[in-house]
């Protein structure tokens, strides 16, 4: 099936596995339609999308309904020999001993809630100490990447995905590249990638910053990005999975819920499969949010 034959799943996306360019350029997998749904196969190993396209996602039965009617064409796949669901709940033809995991994607509404107090005096701090604007790939954007690695312990699949920012912004181009700028040496303090391919949900994707970034920077980042979806008519932007305690404070500041429940389940079909290296790490990695912050 031609790259453009999907098209339609990459408009009507609201969350950002459904984004295919995206998935494509860091999983080096191969999308194909299971029913109303996404799916990415990488040899013996599948991970199906299951929510339906557009707004019927946000119907919980309907979207359900939709998942298990696309795990059935999913099942059906020939050569697959793992299957990973990451939808609205756990698919009825999941067995007991599947392995589950639970997280939400949260997201604004586009125009956002008005800023607290403390988000504006951070945001004006921020913009005396930072200079935000549209860039393209660099050195400098990479040395950021290769910084953050070094500075913590990642398996294969992560630092796969974050070395693969260039090749994913390459073939998405509604994705956009905001950096942040010292105004006094034009040092890069921070940048972040916007992806806009959908007609109605805007994404936050990916951000890094230097450890001895000022305070504010990050959020200074998310307002542009946010302004740049309001610019271009986007409704919501999804800011990613909850992970953790600290990423769902940043994301709680700016008034942001929970809008979709997200449930990963995989289970092995037949003989457990073999491990296929970074580009299979890399495509499960994507059911975790990846993002540096």
């Amino acid at each position: 099936m031609r790259p453009d034959a999907f098209a339609h799943v990459t408009a009507q996306a609201l969350v950002p596995e459904q984004l295919v360019p995206y998935v494509r350029a860091v999983g080096g997998s191969t999308p194909v339609l299971c029913a109303d749904c996404a799916a990415y196969v990488l040899g013996e190993h599948a991970v199906l999308i299951g929510w339906p396209l557009g707004d019927e996602a946000l119907a919980p039965e309907r979207s359900v309904l939709a998942m298990e009617k696309a795990v059935d064409a999913a099942l059906a796949l020939p050569g697959v020999k793992h299957l990973t669901v990451l939808g609205p709940a756990v698919p009825a033809q999941a067995p007991p001993a599947a392995a589950t995991h639970m997280d939400e994607y949260w997201s604004l509404p586009l125009p956002p809630p008005p800023p607290g107090q403390k988000l504006r005096c951070l945001l004006r701090r921020a913009g005396r100490e930072a200079v935000v604007g549209v860039e393209s790939w660099r050195a400098e954007h990479a040395a950021l990447v290769e910084q953050y690695l070094a500075a913590r312990a990642f398996d294969e699949g992560t630092v796969h995905i974050f070395r693969s920012l260039p090749a994913y912004l390459a073939v998405a181009p509604e994705a956009l590249l905001f950096g942040a700028r010292s105004p006094a040496d034009g040092k890069l303090l921070a940048f972040c990638v916007g992806d806009y391919s959908g007609f109605s949900t805007a994404f936050y994707m990916f951000a890094f910053r230097d450890p001895a970034c000022p305070p504010g920077v990050s959020d200074l980042l998310l307002s542009a990005l946010i302004r740049e979806g309001e610019a271009r008519g986007h409704t919501r932007c999804n800011l990613g999975l909850g992970i953790n305690q600290g990423i769902r404070f940043f994301k709680r500041k700016w008034g942001a819920k929970p809008f979709l429940a997200c449930v990963e389940t995989s289970w092995p079909l037949k003989a457990a499969p073999k491990a296929e290296g970074g580009l299979w790490q890399a495509l499960r990695k994507l059911l975790g949010g990846s993002g540096g912050n």
